[in-house]
């Protein structure tokens, strides 16, 4: 060791080993998480899909690419759609989908998250075109459901399952929400017209009904007529008008003057 040679060569086969372990050891090995899978290629052929965990390698020769298995969510951007009664909407969405077999989805496609996206977006106006205005505000879940199975069933030769879509906003023209909140308006009035107009007829019906129930039994008349005094006595006024129905007599056995003369 006291020979300044070996000390040398000593250090040179140290920094040499150091170096080599430095560039190989990454090139050997790899972690994977428990959400990720390794597609290794070796001399650019497909070998095997591995992970989760340690995975050895052979430096330089095989490569590998990494695939995350969560559910990844792509946000639709707002997209132009004239819709089947020809009114022009701008509707947004969110779509959640994650990667159910990572060979394909690196293989059977180039950038899946980006082809996956553009997909979405043509899809969403595709099938939002064949639905009525009132029909896209009303069945936001049907047309979602729509849009799903479709992108999923494209999805399907990548390896990538389409988890949901959900439609989020529908934005409207001006003209078309004054249009809207006319439309709501003269719905509420017809509304508060028939309740009126049933309200009317149900009253009357009721007087009706009771009107016979009157002529059938005179006694009930008595009774409301005094029922009536009642309640005007409990007031402060100093004239009242009171009608006196002839029929009323009858109740106390008193006939009327026609009768009488009759007699």
């Amino acid at each position: 060791m006291d020979d300044p040679g070996a000390l040398s060569n000593l250090i040179i086969w140290l920094i040499t080993i150091v170096i080599f372990l430095s560039v190989f050891l990454p090139q050997m090995f790899k972690i994977l998480r428990e959400y990720e899978r390794g597609v290794v290629f070796r001399l650019g052929k497909f070998v095997a899909t591995k992970g989760p965990g340690l995975i050895i390698l052979i430096p330089f020769i095989d490569k590998i690419e990494r695939v995350d298995l969560r559910v990844l969510t792509i946000n639709v951007d707002k997209q132009e759609v004239i819709t089947k009664d020809n009114v022009t909407v701008n509707v947004d969405a969110i779509t959640f989908f994650r990667v159910v077999d990572a060979e394909k989805a690196v293989i059977q496609v180039e950038r899946y998250i980006g082809a996956t996206s553009l997909l979405a977006q043509t899809t969403l106006r595709s099938v939002l075109g064949q639905f009525e205005l009132d029909e896209l505000l009303a069945e936001r879940d049907k047309i979602s459901k729509k849009i799903q199975d479709i992108i999923d069933r494209q999805t399907d030769p990548w390896g990538i399952k389409v988890v949901s879509v959900e439609v989020r906003d529908v934005i409207l023209p001006e003209s078309m929400k004054r249009a809207m909140a006319r439309q709501a308006e003269s719905e509420r009035d017809r509304r508060a017209k028939i309740i009126n107009a049933q309200g009317e007829f149900e009253a009357a019906a009721k007087l009706v009904e009771a009107g016979e129930m009157i002529a059938k039994t005179p006694t009930a008349l008595q009774l409301r007529y005094l029922q009536t005094m009642n309640e005007i006595s409990e007031e402060n006024s100093t004239f009242t008008f009171i009608p006196f129905p002839m029929e009323f007599l009858e109740s106390f056995g008193i006939k009327k003057n026609k009768d009488r003369r009759d007699d």
